[in-house]
């Protein structure tokens, strides 16, 4: 079993930067495609970012696209979320998922088998 755990949110003003990562345990995620979600109040969890397991293929929501880059580091146990010219609608609690299906970057949160418990990140204006 995979366990998860996010660091890197913060508190911040719009147009800076912030990385997010994921680091696992308890498994290698070189075997699974990972993603980043994130849930504002009241919102439902939307997909951000996902990469496959080689880290050959990766996915961006719309609305980051341009500004956040997934990355990982497999030999560290680690997923990045680099995420450039915040803007207050990026304020949320961000997840890290691992999905099974390593040549994935699907952007349904029903695909991933494990999550982490979440990283706040705020964005003032």
């Amino acid at each position: 079993q995979v366990q998860l755990v996010e660091s890197g949110g913060g508190l911040v003003q719009t147009g800076v930067s912030l990385r997010l990562s994921c680091a696992a345990s308890g498994g290698t995620i070189s075997a699974y495609a990972m993603g980043w979600f994130r849930q504002a109040p009241g919102k439902e969890r939307e997909f951000v970012a996902a990469i496959s397991a080689g880290g050959g293929t990766t996915s961006y929501a719309d609305s980051v696209k341009g500004r956040f880059t997934i990355s990982r580091d497999n030999a560290k146990n680690t997923v990045y979320l680099q995420m450039d010219s915040l803007k207050p609608e990026d304020t949320a609690l961000y997840y890290c998922a691992a999905n099974a299906a390593p040549l994935s970057t699907s952007r349904d949160l029903k695909r991933y088998n494990y999550w982490g418990q979440g990283t706040q990140v705020t964005v003032s204006s």
